[in-house]
């Protein structure tokens, strides 16, 4: 169980590490918000052939968010108004 404990960890950081590098602001929440919210929610599964078939669905996931990060950074259209407001700020203190 603990194997499978640390693979579940393991592809949570790489969703989520994966997720932060949308260059779309909003594709960028919803990607590190909807990746806590589907592990939060699966969190109390204890079937190990139900969390395997998570772990592949996740996987399959991942390698879709890698592609649609490097064909954003590819043809992105550059930051937000929001995103440059939050920037300043970080700077600024």
């Amino acid at each position: 169980m603990s194997a499978t404990r640390s693979q579940v960890l393991s592809l949570y950081k790489h969703i989520l590490r994966e997720g932060k590098k949308f260059v779309d602001y909003n594709f960028r929440m919803y990607a590190v918000r909807r990746t806590k919210d589907q592990f939060r929610s699966n969190k109390e599964i204890s079937d190990s052939s139900k969390i395997q078939e998570l772990i592949k669905e996740a996987e399959e996931n991942l390698e879709i968010m890698r592609r649609q990060v490097l064909i954003g950074q590819m043809y992105g259209d550059g930051k937000l108004v929001i995103e440059s407001a939050t920037q300043e700020e970080s700077k600024s203190r």
